[in-house]
């Protein structure tokens, strides 16, 4: 099975986790595009979902899936997001799409975390994948050098846009640092230390709060680990 196979087959595995009548919460990226297209067959089931990206929600909407904003939602049921990387203890890094803090508010916000991916972002230590930081732009050079004493190698993400390249601007409009050169053997401490540094709003280390359920799919079959 192809990668786009492995993503599907775990995707398609979190429906059994939706509660009839609920408003569930949805994620951002490659993985969760399969969830969300998986969740439109059976979209009568859900009264609504809270998306944590703008991408998402166009998604959802098109789909016909009511998207409300999380204040009037309250607690969700479930969050369904993907991870970067992830470990068996269910720490993530996050954040590949750049919609890592309104991720993070969705997931503060559910009673369950389902985290969906394939066997390759399974590790046993973070820190191979970038870990990305979003910074308020004024702050983005002060993060950088902060980020630099920790033994970290941050990068300014930007993309091209008509041949030149410009800052990834996030839903929020901040911009995103991408830390490279770090073995994360305590991401909470790491997610602790970065989140107080003065102009970052939030990096994408999830291990405060990391995921309750990963569906993993792998050659042999999806695997939950708890």
């Amino acid at each position: 099975m192809d990668q786009n196979g492995l993503k599907l087959a775990a995707a398609a595995a979190a429906l059994q986790y939706i509660e009839d009548d609920t408003i569930i919460g949805v994620g951002t990226g490659s993985t969760v595009n399969f969830f969300i297209a998986e969740l439109l067959k059976v979209k009568h089931r859900i009264k609504a979902a809270v998306s944590s990206s703008e991408a998402s929600s166009k998604l959802l909407r098109a789909g016909g899936v009511e998207v409300m904003e999380l204040n009037d939602a309250g607690t969700l049921s479930l969050y369904v997001d993907g991870a970067d990387e992830v470990t068996a203890n269910l720490a993530m890094i996050k954040g590949g799409g750049a919609a890592l803090t309104r991720e993070k508010i969705v997931a503060a916000a559910s009673k369950i975390f389902i985290c969906i991916a394939d066997e390759s972002k399974l590790v046993q230590v973070l820190g191979t994948f970038p870990l990305p930081v979003e910074v308020i732009p004024m702050a983005r050079s002060f993060v950088a050098r902060e980020l630099v004493k920790l033994g970290g190698h941050p990068e300014w993400r930007v993309r091209e846009i008509d041949g030149v390249m410009k800052p990834v601007i996030t839903d929020n409009g901040n911009w995103i640092l991408d830390v490279h050169g770090l073995k994360i053997t305590d991401p909470v401490a790491v997610e602790t230390i970065i989140n107080q540094i003065t102009g970052v709003l939030t990096n994408g280390l999830f291990a405060r709060r990391g995921a309750n359920v990963l569906l993993l799919a792998t050659s042999d079959g999806v695997k939950t680990i708890v």
